[in-house]
């Protein structure tokens, strides 16, 4: 599923207008991205889990020159299913 089948699928399911589920899922990615640039946690009970992961800088391999590199410190979105998400896929 794609952006566009996902807002006309929105529309669908709420019984708005597909112009108005584009506007309502542009605000929920903005948020969301937003409160995760800051550090914080998103929690949607049900659902799962946004958050922030920190990855520690670490030794790597170019792969092909095989020279040694430093890969640096970085900060990666995570997302943890909760429990009635898992149970509806089960």
């Amino acid at each position: 599923m794609n952006k566009t089948e996902l807002v006309a699928a929105i529309a669908d399911q709420a019984g708005i207008s597909k112009k108005d589920a584009e506007k309502a899922l542009k605000a929920f990615t903005d948020v969301v991205a937003d409160e995760l640039k800051k550090g914080e946690k998103i929690q949607l009970v049900g659902f799962g889990t946004f958050e922030v992961s920190n990855r520690a800088a670490r030794t790597g391999k170019n792969p092909r020159t095989n020279e040694k590199i430093t890969i640096p410190a970085s900060k990666a979105p995570k997302f943890k299913a909760g429990k009635a998400l898992k149970d509806a896929l089960n």
